[in-house]
């Protein structure tokens, strides 16, 4: 179907965050389980997801691997947020932090796009601090659980407690970089001829 990209994520927050940047595209979710591989690399997993979609739809597929980093921790969790969140949790990373002085963290984003022919890589990050305490309510575009105790570089607040706009706004004041928007921009620019 033209105007359509099969998006390799089973979280619904995702999506939601993604229709936003773009005006004609739609997104078809693609629920099958994948061999994903065990690395830290996200540009690795990314591309291992996208290639497997492809396969099988046969259609554009986008699949976007987001690791988190926290500098105090030497990186942890890195790639492998989900096993932390399923083990110890936010709570336990919290107790990690305790008394730690420098809370530094940032989210980085690789978005691959599989067009049949090749793959497109696209980059994101969300600089900011690990908070003191769990913080906000739970929302649609919520896509982890680390919402709760990221607060974007330059705020006093977690993701989880900004309304939609203070969300879209903090990107001119903390420096962020979505992976996704840069996908947008280029995809855009694509489909009416300007090759950038």
């Amino acid at each position: 179907m033209e105007n359509e990209i099969v998006f390799v994520t089973h979280n619904k927050g995702k999506i939601k965050s993604a229709e936003k940047y773009f005006k004609n595209l739609k997104f078809k979710t693609f629920n099958y389980e994948l061999d994903e591989p065990r690395s830290d690399d996200i540009k690795e997993i990314a591309t291992a997801k996208v290639k497997q979609a492809y396969e099988i739809v046969k259609r554009p597929c986008i699949a976007l691997d987001t690791d988190f980093r926290i500098d105090a921790l030497n990186g942890f969790p890195r790639a492998f947020v989900n096993f932390a969140l399923d083990t110890i949790g936010i709570e336990g990373i919290l107790k990690l932090m305790k008394n730690v002085e420098n809370r530094e963290c940032a989210f980085n984003e690789c978005l691959a796009y599989h067009d049949g022919k090749e793959i497109h890589y696209f980059y994101g990050r969300h600089p900011g601090i690990v908070s003191s305490s769990i913080k906000g309510c739970d929302r649609v575009e919520k896509w982890s659980d680390l919402w709760y105790i990221f607060e974007p570089k330059g705020f006093e607040k977690t993701l989880a407690e900004m309304s939609n706009d203070e969300r879209e706004g903090r990107r001119k004041v903390d420096g962020s970089v979505q992976a996704m928007k840069e996908f947008a921009i280029w995809y855009e620019g694509e489909k009416n001829g300007k090759k950038c």
